[in-house]
């Protein structure tokens, strides 16, 4: 069994910052991809970041220059460091892992999703 836990979400003015974190943990062989991902209503699920074992990132330009990802390898955490949050960015953020388990089998997993609020 494998399991993606967030932390760090919560209601934060604009302009406030706030620190994801997504741990995971249980039958993992390897992880080759951490990546949050954005919810809200009205709008697609959007890819916000990622981040490659070996430290590639993607960061989707709308939150360039605020937000940034890094990861724990030894800790399987990956984190989204959100700063100058804006109204826009209020959603339910997930995490997401594409990683192999001990049975080899290689999928996907995603956490429960932690809300962000930035109040207009």
């Amino acid at each position: 069994q494998v399991h993606l836990v967030e932390t760090g979400g919560g209601l934060v003015q604009p302009g406030g910052s706030l620190r994801l974190s997504c741990a995971a943990s249980g039958s993992i062989r390897s992880i080759d991809v951490m990546s949050w991902y954005r919810l809200s209503p009205g709008i697609e699920r959007e890819l916000v970041a990622s981040i490659t074992t070996g430290g590639s990132t993607n960061i989707v330009d709308s939150v360039k220059g605020r937000f940034a990802i890094s990861a724990d390898n030894a800790k399987k955490t990956v984190y989204l460091q959100m700063n100058s949050l804006k109204p826009e960015d209020t959603a339910v953020y997930y995490c997401n892992a594409v990683l192999t388990r001990d049975d080899y089998v290689k999928t996907i997993y995603w956490g429960q999703g932690t809300q962000v609020t930035v109040p207009s």
